[in-house]
């Protein structure tokens, strides 16, 4: 039987709070919040210390990117203990151990190898060097041809596996990552005793109880990355795994039968992480999940909203009722049930590059007259951009400088600039890599919707989001929809607390739904309208933009390119006139 440390006399006044820990590319968040009326009491952000800025990489292979998993537990200890120390300060009657919950969110697909106890392959002597003991993060792309070779076998043996997932495996998603990894370092994959997504492995790690066979496993993860659906008994079946790589079917029987919604408590902090951390062992721990889908709950999301995650790349996310029936949506990231919310299913979709690739321009081909600092040349660029018209620059460029993840789920595709004179100045480049994410987004909004899922309106979060107001209106102009911005610029971590104020229940101080806990924890800010004469310019944007798309991005498009320069030149020219530019 657990000890409630906290259960004394004023147990009812005093007040209660969730932590949600948002693990993310380069760094890890705590977050802690007052499960009342949702308000964040404090955060932490430690920035993972191995490789660059928390990445392993190759530079034989650009292709590949892991992790440390030590980096994970270093980022507990430090950012809980940090936030801890932050609410006191803050607020003198702020108590640790009116903590009841911790919820965990994670990037993914980013799978590890175990040992039969739960531990990585990385911290064994024998695999310390070798990278593919380590965790594969979601970005990397190394499994590109193994991801090639599971949409070819499931078309021709499985093709309802493809039905849930776009119609196209990813190189980013479980399956792909794990065959490659015995394509190419043998002695990993037969070493290990099984695999766990890090959305997985962290929550177990809280609870102490790392065995395999003992995780529950994220149904979202599940999902959306390893094929998982209780219609064909769960994962892929054995024949199958046999077919894509003999060997592979054996590991099957030692991953997992079940997996579990987020709103399931998986159990309570371990009696070592409590002393570590200075909680009590009656802190529920939630389920994991993926940082895009917490980050929808901690957006408000609800049917008819689209939730985007605005970061290094974007992840798109609704929800729509499972009592009622959704069409296969081809190119999107998987239609999973309860992968964001019990009794919805969970669509995702998303950009592979959309902050990245403002960073990628700033960092290498921006001229110091625009600053010197990365933040110095963000302002400028800014500031001249948002002087231009739409259309005025006469560019457009296509949003694949990290590959595309929908509709297209290509990660081969390359970005590219088209329009540019001897005149083109840094700023009107900048704009137009803007205007090409937009683009992006607008493609997957027209591709769910004519599906059948209707959007009403699009809720944004992250820093992107945030902390850039021009590029909210060109999204809102672009789009032709009211871009509202959450209230929290933490939704990940926010998503992540409230699912930890929901498993530990009613009767532990939180909440008995997720509905519940959203009404109470989260919350709308700013809205940027479109301008209705820049989204009619924009249109005939898009049509060329899709010509680009179509005429790069599919196999099919039969046509010709001669018009798109110059209707690019003719919408700049007109538009120059119009406004005495």
């Amino acid at each position: 039987m657990r000890h409630f440390v906290h259960h004394h006399s004023n147990q009812k006044s005093m007040r209660r709070y969730a932590i949600g820990l948002d693990f993310g590319t380069n760094s890890c968040r705590s977050l802690i919040v007052d499960v009342c009326d949702g308000t964040e009491l404090a955060s932490s952000v430690f920035p993972y210390p191995s490789g660059t800025e928390g990445i392993i990489v190759d530079a034989s292979d650009l292709n590949l990117a892991r992790q440390n998993p030590a980096d994970y537990l270093k980022g507990i200890e430090v950012t809980i203990g940090e936030a801890l120390r932050k609410a006191r300060e803050s607020d003198p009657g702020f108590r640790a151990e009116g903590v009841i919950g911790i919820g965990v969110d994670t990037t993914g697909s980013s799978p590890m190898p175990l040992d039969a106890e739960g531990e990585p392959l990385c911290s064994h002597e024998k695999f310390k060097d070798d990278l593919a003991a380590y965790v594969w993060l979601w970005k990397d792309h190394t499994s590109y041809r193994e991801a090639d070779q599971i949409t070819a076998l499931a078309a021709k043996m499985r093709p309802q596996y493809l039905g849930k997932i776009g119609g196209v495996y990813s190189s980013e998603w479980w399956w792909s990552k794990i065959l490659h990894c015995k394509n190419v370092s043998a002695g990993v994959f037969e070493s290990a005793a099984s695999w766990a997504e890090i959305c997985d492995w962290i929550p177990a790690h809280l609870t102490g109880e790392l065995r395999p066979a003992k995780m529950k496993r994220s149904v979202c993860a599940a999902g959306h990355k390893a094929i998982f659906n209780s219609s064909w008994d769960g994962l892929p079946d054995e024949e199958f795994l046999k077919t894509l790589s003999p060997g592979l079917e054996r590991l099957r029987n030692r991953l997992y039968k079940t997996a579990y919604t987020s709103d399931q408590r998986i159990g309570y902090l371990s009696k070592e992480w409590a002393e570590k951390l200075g909680l009590s062992t009656g802190v529920a721990i939630a389920v994991g999940a993926f940082d895009a889908h917490m980050g929808a709950v901690g957006a408000s999301i609800s049917p008819g909203t689209l939730v985007k995650i605005m970061g290094t790349s974007t992840c798109d996310i609704m929800i729509s009722p499972s009592h009622e029936k959704l069409k296969d949506i081809p190119g999107v990231c998987g239609i999973v049930d309860g992968s964001v919310m019990n009794g919805f299913y969970g669509i995702e979709a998303g950009q592979s590059a959309v902050g990245d690739i403002f960073l990628w321009f700033i960092n290498n081909l921006v001229p110091e007259k625009y600053g010197r600092t990365s933040d110095d040349k963000f302002a400028s660029l800014n500031e001249a951009a948002s002087r231009l018209k739409a259309g005025e620059s006469g560019l457009l460029a296509l949003d694949w400088n990290n590959g595309n993840r929908t509709i297209l789920v290509d990660v081969r595709l390359s970005g590219l600039l088209l329009g540019q004179t001897l005149h083109t100045q840094p700023h009107e480049i900048y704009r137009a890599l803007l205007e090409a994410t937009a683009f992006g987004a607008l493609e997957i909004i027209q591709r769910i919707e004519e599906y059948g899922v209707s959007i009403r309106e699009v809720v944004n979060c992250g820093g992107l989001a945030s902390k850039n107001p021009f590029l909210m209106q060109i999204y809102a102009d672009i789009t032709g929809r009211p871009m509202k911005i959450s209230r929290s610029d933490q939704t990940p971590a926010l998503g992540a607390a409230v699912f930890a104020a929901v498993a530990a229940g009613k009767d532990g101080g939180g909440y008995g739904s997720v509905s519940d806990a959203q009404k109470a924890m989260t919350g709308m800010g700013k809205v940027f309208e479109p301008i209705r004469a820049n989204h009619d310019v924009y249109m005939r944007l898009y049509a060329l933009y899709r010509q680009l798309h179509d005429g790069f991005g599919t196999r099919t498009w039969s046509g010709t390119m001669y018009n798109v320069m110059k209707d690019l030149l003719n919408i700049r020219d007109e538009v120059r006139r119009n406004h005495g530019a």
